[in-house]
Formats: C-alpha cells, structure tokens, sequence
C-alpha cells in the first residue's frame, strides 16, 4: 500500500488556470453557454477518438482489450485523418459563431445591398 492519496478529478476538472480568462462577447451568458457547448464538444471528439481507436483495433485482429486502446498509438496517415476530422467538426460546431464573425467584417453598404435584395424577393 502507498502513502500517495487518490486523485480527485471532479477537484482537477474544476481548477481555474492561472491568469485572465479570455472572453470573446459581452454578455456573460453566451460566455457560459459558449464555454459548456465546448466542453461537450471535446468530450465527444475524444469519444469519437477511442471510436475510431477501437474500430482499427478491431479490423486488425478482434478481441482488444482497454490497456489496448489506452496504448494505441496512430500512424501519421491516422493521424492526420482525425486532425482533419477535428477541424472540420470544431468548424460545424462554431458555425454559427464564424458566419456572424464574417457578417461583421462585411462593409455596411453590403448589408443594405442584402436587405434591398430580400425585401425585392418578398414581394
């Protein structure tokens, strides 16, 4: 038996970095639901991860085992394959946040040339 004491990961889960946390809108609820939205989109990317390890375990000789996935090393090509699939995922899930970034940028005269052209197709 040893001396060293269990780790608590609800404790670690919870821990604040140090420094000023970034914020990037104003209210403070978008910030919150911005934050918990991320969150979940990271645990499913590690689960689709594991998935994916568990499938290529899978294809290359059947019964696997945990210690199997958790020592599963991809290849480059893998690699890539899911950094791919990540950039593309982060870019449907802030979809949203990138289309209203983009509408921003766009030069005001734009947005009236916009709202003409939907008022011309109402009527």
């Amino acid at each position: 038996m040893t001396d060293e004491q269990p780790i608590d990961w609800i404790a670690l889960a919870g821990a604040k970095p140090k420094g000023k946390r970034p914020y990037f809108f104003d209210d403070s609820a978008t910030e919150r639901v911005l934050a918990i939205t991320m969150a979940v989109a990271q645990e499913l990317a590690v689960t689709r991860e594991r998935l994916d390890t568990i499938e290529r375990l899978l294809e290359e000789g059947g019964a696997i085992k945990r210690a199997d996935i958790d020592a599963y090393t991809p290849d480059p090509a893998v690699a890539n394959e899911r950094a791919e699939w990540l950039r593309s995922y982060i870019a449907r899930v802030l979809r949203i946040v990138q289309q209203e970034m983009e509408a921003l940028a766009k030069p005001e005269h734009e947005y009236e040339l916009v709202d003409k052209a939907n008022e011309l197709r109402k009527e």
